[in-house]
């Protein structure tokens, strides 16, 4: 599917975490149309998790005044290549997947293979981790930020849906 068909899907299931740290949000799906297929729900919610990351990403660059140059990636989720084109075109940066994507437990490896003397250093270390794909932006500012505006106002529309006071349907 080449693009989302308007449709926007903010997965607040309990709430919305950083950067808005609101708990009286709730998830939603704007824009449908009675041309809105089911591929274009499986891009938006593909996209939602790109957004999220901007968001996060957005909120660390402004806190810190430090831009990333890349986004390196880990997890199951990277091994969808088309979610790691759409996160390069949402943020306007390389994303770049390493061989081993499961660094959560490869970390805890490295971290006992130093404790027990079988790594000399961080730096080697450093030098076992290795590219296997990156993703350049493939859209042009226009088009990003105009998108970026849309996921905003669908995440404006998750907002206050628990009223003080209401038990909340769990």
């Amino acid at each position: 599917m080449p693009d989302n068909g308007g449709v926007y899907f903010v997965p607040a299931f309990s709430g919305l975490f950083a950067p808005h740290w609101r708990s009286d949000a709730r998830g939603i799906i704007a824009g449908l149309t009675r041309y809105a297929t089911k591929g274009h729900l499986a891009r938006a919610a593909l996209e939602a998790t790109a957004w999220q990351t901007r968001e996060v990403l957005d909120a660390m660059t402004a806190d810190s005044g430090t831009p990333l140059a890349e986004l390196r990636v880990d997890g199951g989720m990277v091994r969808n290549d088309l979610l790691m084109q759409i996160q390069a075109d949402v943020l306007g940066l390389p994303v770049v997947r390493p061989r081993v994507t499961e660094t959560t437990a490869l970390g805890a490896a490295y971290a006992a293979g130093l404790a027990v003397g079988y790594w000399s250093s961080m730096d080697e270390l450093r030098g076992q981790w290795v590219e296997d794909r990156r993703w350049l932006p493939q859209i042009d500012d226009r088009r990003r930020e105009h998108e970026y505006a849309n996921w905003k106002r669908a995440v404006a529309r998750t907002l206050d849906w628990v009223v003080p006071g209401e038990a909340d349907a769990e």
